[in-house]
């Protein structure tokens, strides 16, 4: 199992470099992914046949996520309809907003190669609609 998820991330790495996109293996489960005309990063874990896909949107002070800011990042109507939201503890006080998406993989194919370029594409997209959304008030402190 674990030889078919070392060449599948293989595969995954191959395919992303061929479109473009500055790919790092961190290990044997983890790709850092850069888009290389604006420079965002994201990071992409194959846990099995799942590819999980996190990008750090910011890292802020916790005092910063008010409710009505995390109501924004909630709202089912907020525009970012194809990642979620997540936080999580950076320390000292901190917190990093994530947004996050995942596909499962099947074979490979065609198919999965769609697949995870659209949640490539869909997180590089939802992070600028992210700044618009929450940026002013997160980085207004």
């Amino acid at each position: 199992m674990a030889q078919t998820a070392t060449s599948h991330l293989g595969q995954i790495h191959a395919l992303l470099a061929n479109k473009r996109y500055s790919v790092t293996d961190l290990n044997d489960s983890v790709l850092k992914i850069q888009e290389l005309e604006s420079g965002i990063s994201l990071r992409a874990v194959l846990e099995g046949d799942i590819l999980f896909l996190s990008l750090v949107c910011m890292t802020v002070p916790a005092t910063q996520l008010t409710a009505p800011v995390l109501r924004k990042m909630l709202a089912a109507d907020n525009g970012i309809s194809t990642s979620h939201f997540q936080l999580y503890e950076a320390g000292n006080g901190n917190v990093s907003v994530t947004l996050n998406n995942f596909c499962k993989l099947l074979d490979c194919g065609p198919e999965d190669e769609d697949d995870i370029l659209s949640c490539v594409s869909f997180l590089l997209a939802d992070v600028v609609h992210a700044k618009q959304l929450i940026g002013a008030d997160l980085h207004s402190a």
